[in-house]
């Protein structure tokens, strides 16, 4: 029998590329964190000789420096014309003006409000849960580029605990409990406290609640890899005892928030508590309906099934970050929201709408054909929500949009509301009998969810966490780097998302001629290489997500050597002052 070289098989190449990459890129961080370490040690040299060149300055270079500073900061007093006395106004042309016409043409700003006093054992609280989450976040999709690749080179492996089934679930739980959750909970242990104006109730619990909920996920991956998990049904992998820490953890946090609410100091509850605290409550319902014994055979658990997987993403993930865009939004505009009443006819209607729409994955199936309808029905109605929240957050844009440009998070939020428009409703029109005839079992589902979790959620809980990092550290990221991470982010998306819709368009449109399997799976070739593209692109833009948090809340003082007289007379006196102290 012939021999083979093993270097010339597919699964062994991109095995070996694999683990190349990643040495790769730490020689990289190694020779970077090297260049950064010699550089440091050469500007404290340098800082050396520039304490030392103080020491030695002369009375007569300080009295140059002194009448250089004195000629920088000469200003025009602006009455060389006027002088000092009081005009003759026998008219009252000037005295008695007692109003000033504002010019049309200039923009009416409000002023800026001073920001308001952040705990520091909170503001260490919220970034614990961000650290938390960028690593959850980097792990889950550091899996999912890895089952991208399987598409294009399934024999890549042949371990059990790394098979598709198993990763599968390991990376849609850790993105969603791990990376999602986590951010979006630290994200309300700083707005409940501002919009209800009182420090939170409890710090520790906020802490107790961050362990339940990390514990789960390790927890969860680790059974899930095993082959440890619940039977089925997405986002139900976990099994109940990992599931029930996690459900502690949000009902600790819930109880926390309830509490801060219930102490407020305004009278009425701001809008954006009713979507988190409604949220908090609804995945404590979902997930008590979806693990209870009772439902887990036969027809009632597909039902059940629907019911849990749908509203996990409309109403924990979706209701939750529309109550965080309520609160972010008009807070970068610097202008209150268009319309408080939208927001509230939007809530309700979400709450009415949603709840019915689970059954509309089960189209043609077991379940009773009214039901079904009603699903259909639901998905309809999801049309009023989505449209009035829209309509209020784009009409809060409306005379801003020059903000934009000048803004490194806003496009982050008006990504995540132009997705959760075309998202939500594309979602709507799944629902029909013939549009789901034709896409229900192909990868155009798998595009729809990258759609809405990724292009809604994602976008906006980057946009969130770059706008409150920076007021709680000081440190604002690279805007270089957080515009590279924005770009490969939405491009990564489109390349994801598009071709596999094109694509599984064609394989559904083949499954109704008849025509064989196996020529849809390879029709879906191309299609899914362009899905890796895009996810390696996706994948890198975490990594720059994830050094820009690192940035804005790293310790180190970057060493500075002054250069203007100013101040150098400045470091000269501190210099001065600390040799006194010492």
């Amino acid at each position: 029998m012939e021999s083979k070289n093993i270097f010339n098989e597919s699964g062994i190449i991109i095995t070996i590329i694999l683990i190349v990459i990643p040495i790769i890129v730490a020689s990289i961080i190694v020779i970077f964190r090297a260049y950064a370490v010699l550089q440091n040690y050469l500007k404290k040299k340098e800082l050396e000789k520039f304490n030392k060149y103080l020491k030695e300055l002369s009375p007569e270079e300080v009295q140059k420096l002194k009448l250089r500073k004195q000629e920088l900061e000469f200003a025009l007093t602006n009455n060389e014309l006027s002088g000092l006395i009081d005009p003759i106004d026998s008219k009252g042309l000037v005295g008695n003006v007692s109003s000033s016409e504002e010019l049309r043409f200039i923009e009416k700003k409000k002023k800026s409000q001073p920001r308001p006093y952040i705990e520091p054992d909170l503001t260490k609280l919220i970034l614990w849960y961000f650290g938390c989450a960028t690593f959850w976040l980097l792990f889950g999709t550091t899996i999912g580029e890895y089952l991208g690749i399987k598409f294009c080179a399934p024999d890549v492996d042949h371990y059990s605990w790394l098979s598709f089934g198993r990763l599968r679930p390991v990376h849609t739980n850790s993105v969603f409990w791990g990376w999602a959750s986590l951010a979006m909970i630290g994200l309300a242990y700083y707005v409940i406290p501002r919009v209800s104006n009182v420090p939170i109730v409890s710090i520790k619990t906020g802490y107790c609640s961050l362990v339940l909920i990390n514990a789960s996920v390790i927890l969860g991956s680790l059974f899930l890899m095993a082959g440890i998990n619940n039977g089925g049904g997405e986002y139900r992998e976990y099994i109940w005892p990992v599931m029930a820490l996690l459900g502690i953890g949000v009902i600790i946090s819930l109880r926390n928030f309830i509490k801060t609410i219930a102490k407020r100091t305004t009278k009425e509850i701001y809008v954006s508590n009713w979507y988190i605290i409604s949220a908090m409550m609804f995945l404590l319902v979902i997930a008590f309906v979806a693990y209870w014994p009772s439902w887990q055979t036969g027809l009632g658990e597909t039902i059940v099934q629907g019911y849990y997987m749908h509203q996990g993403v409309g109403m924990w993930f979706m209701l939750f970050n529309l109550g965080l865009m309520y609160y972010f939004l008009p807070q970068q505009l610097n202008k209150p929201i268009y319309s408080y009443s939208l927001g509230i006819l939007a809530f309700w209607a979400q709450i009415l709408f949603y709840t019915l729409i689970g059954t509309h994955h089960f189209i043609f199936s077991a379940i009773p054909w009214w039901l079904q309808t009603i699903a259909i029905v639901g998905s309809a109605g999801m049309i009023i929500p989505v449209v009035a929240g829209t309509t209020n957050f784009l009409m809060t844009f409306k005379g801003s949009w020059n903000k934009l440009s000048n803004s490194y998070t806003l496009p982050f939020y008006l990504i995540g509301i132009i997705f959760y428009f075309t998202g939500s409703l594309q979602g709507t029109a799944e629902a029909f009998r013939f549009t789901n005839l034709v896409w229900h079992f192909t990868d155009f589902t798998v595009a729809h969810s990258h759609l809405t979790m990724y292009g809604i959620i994602c976008f906006m809980l980057w946009g969130f966490i770059y706008t409150i990092v920076p007021r709680l550290t000081g440190k604002e990221p690279p805007q270089i780097t957080v515009g590279a991470h924005f770009w490969l982010a939405l491009i990564g998306l489109l390349f994801y998302t598009f071709p596999l819709m094109y694509g599984s368009s064609l394989r559904g449109l083949m499954w109704m001629d008849g025509k064989p399997f196996i020529e849809s799976v390879e029709i879906m070739a191309p299609y899914w290489l362009w899905r890796a593209i895009g996810g390696s692109l996706m994948w890198f833009s975490h990594i720059l997500f994830a050094y820009n948090f690192y940035v804005m809340i790293k310790r180190r003082k970057e060493i500075i050597i002054p250069e203007s007289p100013i101040d150098i007379l400045k470091a000269k006196e501190e210099l001065e002052n600390q040799t006194l102290t010492n």
